[in-house]
């Protein structure tokens, strides 16, 4: 057997992707992402949900190195939230992450780097060579199989469908470890099921600054959410004196955040062959009990009740992206403050560094969600799902906490315009002899489709500090309305004869039977009394 060489660190050579200042892609060493990140726009990975995987490896790092040394390297541990807030204070106003620690730091765990090496590859454990063999196609964000055969690179061809380099396949088992599907088998008996990657669990949002810096320094999030007290340790996976490769190990959950962003939810081994990767074994990995899981920064929340009349509140969950739903309709998840309501970490944490001075009050603040959507049981990858919000970050004061609950009013109030379209919709069909079903929930669609752009103009702009809440109110409200009555005239217009002649129909209503006739002059009027009641 050919002894296994060391190549590819990842400290040195170029392997993440990043947007230059000029727009311009390129791929730069793990240290140059870091020490240079002030001159990068962002991370521009192949996919969205790559770029969360890269961002959380250099987030690690920063947790190992700044919880435990100050800017200039000195030994100066975190113990309490008042120097949690001092450190990233005195990180963001020095505008680039410090050479000196960072440099000491990845120069001490550099033989941790290597992608290919007989002890400790990168991101993989030998012991996965027993695992479920795969080409390098799926490693390569391929969707999995699934009914519409759809490719996520349909450009990719020839030699490049075969293999890929080792700057890539480096991006990919971090997506890998993260995202992964249920699809691989066990190699033992009786093991239990870890589910999709942690990461494919999740609601995944991140803010974004103007520079990858800002991006870095926004999410690096250095108190827990829950108490505002300080992470218990830092030890992120390639510390480990040795690495973990049992298969399918269920953990504590984590209460270190270096640990947490560098979990492998996988056991995965590459194969290669003259610095081509053509394939990989695999195996579960770590997992832990979602349930209240608070160290996890990056994810929205849904609560879960003891009964169906939600009156006994008993946890939270990850809540998982809708990708039917646009970002902006679970504002509600992001920044209401009820007993029902867990917001995001790195909300909360925005909200302190808000109330610190940490942050200018006349920031505008950008959060991005994105997500893998899993076949049935997780067990193929189906699509992926990308959005964005931005606004002032002085809506998270708590000073303004009724501009926030008024946006949360606005847009349930636009649900309830979008309603009153999708009946219209229905009335229509039900008219002409369908059952107005699908009609609804398409025109309700078209609705959230045509206000969807105005609303996150409307969101962008309100400014709490020198804003009047009825005027915004009454902005919204004008706008929805008016592309309201615009869709309903199209469908009107649209509608055949038929529909305006009608018919009478027979329905059940709390079990008696009763005639109802549908027309579109009446749908029309329905239409109309609907929006009056809503009022302007």
């Amino acid at each position: 057997m050919q002894k296994i060489e060391s190549e590819f660190n990842l400290l040195d050579e170029p392997w993440i992707m990043v947007m230059q200042k000029d727009h311009t892609v390129t791929e730069v060493s793990l240290r140059d992402a870091l020490l240079q990140a002030h001159c990068y726009r962002g991370l521009s990975g192949e996919l969205p949900t790559q770029d969360i995987a890269v961002l959380r490896l250099l987030l690690a790092v920063m947790h190992s190195v700044f919880y435990r040394v100050d800017e200039n390297g000195e030994t100066a541990p975190i113990t309490k939230s008042s120097q949690a807030y001092d450190r990233w204070r005195t990180l963001w106003t020095g505008g680039r992450l410090p050479q000196k620690p960072i440099e000491s730091y990845l120069e001490k765990y550099r033989d941790r780097f290597w992608l290919i090496d007989p002890e400790r590859p990168f991101g993989q454990v030998p012991s996965a060579d027993s695992g479920t063999p795969y080409k390098s196609s799926k490693l390569n964000g391929e969707l999995s199989e699934s009914s519409n055969k759809l490719r996520l690179f349909p450009l990719t061809a020839g030699k490049a469908k075969e293999g890929l380099t080792y700057a890539q396949a480096a991006r990919w088992v971090l997506y890998l470890n993260g995202f992964d599907d249920t699809s691989s088998k066990p190699k033992g008996k009786n093991l239990p099921s870890p589910g999709a990657g942690w990461l494919g669990k999740c609601g995944l949002i991140t803010a974004k600054g103007d520079s990858l810096f800002e991006t870095l320094m926004l999410n690096f999030v250095l108190l827990r959410d829950v108490d505002e007290g300080v992470w218990q340790s830092v030890t992120p996976i390639w510390e480990l004196d040795n690495a973990r490769g049992s298969e399918r190990t269920q953990i504590p959950q984590p209460d270190d955040q270096a640990a947490l962003l560098t979990l492998q939810s996988r056991r995965i081994l590459l194969q290669h062959e003259n610095g081509i990767v053509y394939g990989y074994s695999l195996l579960g990995g770590d997992f832990f009990e979602p349930t209240n899981a608070f160290s996890e920064q990056m994810t929205l929340w849904h609560p879960m009740f003891k009964d169906s009349k939600k009156t006994n509140l008993i946890g939270y969950k990850p809540k998982r992206h809708n990708a039917s739903r646009q970002f902006w309709r679970d504002f509600s998840a992001i920044a209401a403050q009820d007993e029902n309501n867990h917001p995001p970490g790195i909300v909360t944490w925005h909200m302190r560094l808000y109330r610190h001075g940490c942050l200018d009050k006349g920031r505008l603040i950008a959060y991005s969600i994105a997500s893998v959507q899993y076949g049935d049981k997780d067990f193929f990858v189906t699509d992926l799902f990308s959005d964005s919000l931005s606004f002032h970050l002085s809506m998270l004061s708590e000073l303004n906490r009724v501009w926030r609950q008024m946006v949360i009013n606005q847009i349930s109030w636009s649900d309830s315009v979008a309603y009153a379209v999708g009946t219209l919709a229905a009335d229509l069909d039900r008219a002409q002899g369908g059952d107005g079903k699908h009609p609804m929930e398409k025109e309700k669609a078209e609705y959230y489709y045509c206000i969807d752009m105005p609303f996150r103009k409307w969101l962008h702009e309100l400014s709490p500090e020198d804003g009047e809440l009825d005027e915004a109110i009454a902005s919204w409200r004008t706008q929805a309305m008016g592309i309201a009555r615009g869709l309903a005239k199209e469908l009107i217009a649209g509608a055949g004869q038929s529909a305006f002649v009608g018919r009478t129909v027979t329905e059940k209503k709390n079990n008696e039977e009763i005639k109802l006739n549908y027309s579109a002059p009446k749908a029309y009027n329905r239409f109309l009394a609907q929006l009056n009641k809503l009022g302007r």
